[in-house]
């Protein structure tokens, strides 16, 4: 009966510390947007250098019922890293929505 107390108390040890040491968890989220009707040109955006900043350009937004601007903004920028811009491509009879993201250089 002594050993049952003990026993426990050393299980919940061995969790805690494993719990302690455990990887970091990681979440990549990742949807497809697929769209029969292609999206209007780009709108341009007049815009002015800024030191450590990158401008990320709008793009189309498609809602269920059609497409809506998004305007562009400034991002900080990333040393090491490059901006992909938000696009769509064609893929067989629809149109495929990439998000904007950061590249290693």
């Amino acid at each position: 009966m002594a050993m049952r107390p003990l026993m426990l108390a050393a299980v919940l040890g061995v969790m805690s510390v494993a719990g302690l040491h455990a990887p970091p968890a990681q979440a990549r989220a990742y949807i497809d947007v697929n769209v029969r009707v292609a999206p209007p040109p780009p709108r341009y955006e007049r815009v002015r250098v800024r030191p450590g900043y990158v401008w990320a350009p709008g793009y189309w937004r498609w809602d269920g019922r059609g497409y809506y601007w998004v305007g562009g903004s400034y991002v900080v920028a990333r040393p090491g890293y490059v901006y992909v811009t938000p696009r769509w491509h064609p893929y067989g009879p629809a149109w495929r929505f990439h998000p904007g993201r950061w590249d290693r250089r």
